[in-house]
């Protein structure tokens, strides 16, 4: 089915992508004035914060994730669809997508960014990234199964090894994450598998920088390095990933961890697009824009969110990548459409930045708005109350809470269970062995994922 014809003096807004910037921008131009095309390769906007906690069982998908359909039930200039976008076409104002060709008067790419391996295919093929609710869910599959497999492993060696968990990036994710598995490791794990003795189990936090955290100050990365240490995370900084095997970590600096689980969480790079001229896109694939999220050189294409590079005072290489930025400059645009709709005359964005948090575990977690530095208990109900306003629908909001409160009272998750994709194997592998069935679907099992533009 076509997309309707615009009615009267709209203009055509197509968004690329259904991430914070792209569902800001949506749910704000007036429609009245414009007609929104909504694209992404999901029917689903995620909250991509909360991903880390699917991870380590302690929320469901669902909890975090909201169909798009039922955001724009009541908005009768929206129109949404699931596809991929291959090309820009700007000298038609068309782009192509795997549904076919779409006209725009304004095209707006928010399509995000995607995990950065550095070049190294070893790694990408067997670290784990988490930048979608399916890489979290195979990330949960993988970390279980480990455990079932170490409960039969006759090799001490091979079972530690099962045990051992790697996350590589000392940011907010990584961080997060870390404090999760270890918390998971000390209050949980053992409760499900007295037979295993999880004093050798080893959770590595490696950063190639001097500290973890270095978007925020250095008494607030001391304390979430001094929280780490306590929970039993091994964090080691100035340490930079050679190579990953699927067993072995190798690090620069010679030595070599034993792991069959690492998790990469060191950068992220934008998706490259089609059609954008080379001279608009940075070598990490965000797309150079203005001060009013304009494309450079092209006519009627913005940028923004993660995928768009605006060289600011503060920020020469760019704003950072977050969900604030993201809103705050889809926010704008959506004034800036309209003015330039009424021969207005625009508005330069100008990010505002109220601070930023991250939580290492129960009562853990370090806050900076503007000169307040917060820490343990305060900063982590700061931090759940934040996250928790944040997430769209009460309904997701008020079963996040839930789970929150019980696992906080019964230091419990009810959620540590190993969900994996059906497939049909062709006719001639049906005979396959049973060992090549187990290894494929729960060890890697990626290609039983659709990841997300977001």
């Amino acid at each position: 089915m076509d997309i309707p014809l615009t009615t009267g003096k709209q203009r055509r807004v197509v968004i690329v992508g259904a991430g914070f910037a792209g569902l800001k921008l949506a749910r704000t131009l007036p429609p009245q004035h414009f007609q929104v095309v909504l694209l992404d390769r999901n029917n689903y906007h995620q909250f991509q914060p909360l991903l880390y906690q699917v991870a380590t069982a302690g929320l469901e998908p669902s909890s975090i994730s909201f169909p798009l359909r039922k955001i724009f039930q009541k908005s009768s200039n929206v129109f949404l669809r699931v596809a991929e976008v291959m090309e820009v076409i700007a000298d038609k104002r068309e782009i192509d997508t795997c549904i076919g060709r779409i006209s725009y008067d304004y095209l707006v790419l928010a399509h995000g960014a995607e995990t950065n391996f550095l070049g190294n295919s070893n790694l990408q093929h067997y670290g784990y990234p988490m930048k979608s609710v399916s890489d979290a869910l195979l990330i949960r599959n993988t970390l279980l199964q480990n455990y079932e497999h170490a409960l039969t492993s006759k090799n001490e060696e091979e079972r530690n090894a099962l045990l051992n968990v790697v996350i590589v990036g000392g940011g907010p994710t990584g961080v997060e994450l870390a404090g999760a598995v270890a918390e998971m490791k000390n209050k949980l794990l053992p409760k499900d598998y007295p037979e295993i003795d999880f004093g050798s189990m080893r959770i590595y936090l490696l950063e190639a920088g001097k500290r973890v955290l270095g978007g925020l100050g250095n008494p607030s990365s001391d304390k979430v390095k001094m929280y780490l240490g306590k929970l039993g995370v091994d964090v080691k900084t100035e340490t930079v990933v050679k190579d990953y095997d699927g067993q072995t970590v190798s690090l620069e600096n010679g030595t070599a961890i034993q792991s069959r689980c690492l998790i990469w969480a060191a950068g992220v790079k934008g998706v490259a697009m089609s059609g954008i001229p080379k001279q608009s896109v940075l070598p990490n694939n965000r797309i150079l824009v203005d001060d009013y999220n304009r494309v450079k050189d092209m006519d009627g294409v913005f940028a923004i969110g993660d995928i768009a590079a605006m060289a600011a005072m503060e920020y020469q290489k760019g704003h950072p990548q977050v969900a604030p930025v993201a809103i705050q400059q889809a926010t704008l645009l959506a004034k800036n459409l309209l003015s330039g709709l009424l021969n207005k005359p625009m508005k330069a964005f100008v990010y505002e930045d109220k601070g930023s948090m991250a939580t290492v575990g129960r009562n853990l977690a370090v806050a900076e708005m503007g000169r307040m530095r917060l820490s343990g208990f305060i900063a982590w109900v700061a931090w759940m109350l934040v996250h928790l306003m944040s997430v769209i629908g009460l309904k997701n909001r008020v079963f996040i809470l839930i789970n929150w409160m019980w696992q906080y009272v019964t230091y419990d998750q009810s959620l540590r269970l190993i969900i994996k994709p059906a497939q049909k194997a062709p006719a001639q592998q049906k005979k396959s062995s049973q060992a090549e069935a187990l290894v494929v679907p729960e060890m890697r099992g990626s290609h039983c994922y659709m990841s997300g533009l977001r």
